[in-house]
């Protein structure tokens, strides 16, 4: 679970990203999920878009996918959300929180 002070640096941090991914009329698929968790593990902060054909509610889909993922659900804003995980890998510079 995030403290405010660390969901607050995440945010400010993931205003410059652009989306990796977008979830559509299909939902959250398996794939998808796949390349998600790649992407977590070499970045530890995505941006994802939730488009308007998509089924539910766009929180309710990013926390979905935060679930999913064994990731935190920072933030939705409209239709995206912003997700963080802690890598396991060695050779990147990981996020300070």
């Amino acid at each position: 679970m995030l403290t405010s002070k660390q969901r607050s640096k995440l945010k400010s941090l993931a205003a410059n990203l652009s989306p990796i991914g977008q979830v559509g009329k299909e939902g959250i698929g398996e794939n998808m999920l796949a390349g998600f968790s790649d992407c977590l593990e070499k970045r530890e902060l995505i941006k994802i878009n939730i488009l308007e054909n998509c089924d539910g509610d766009p929180q309710e889909t990013g926390r979905e996918l935060a679930k999913k993922l064994g990731a935190e659900c920072v933030i939705v804003i409209g239709r995206k959300a912003v997700l963080y995980r802690k890598s396991q890998r060695k050779d990147i510079e990981h996020i300070k929180l």
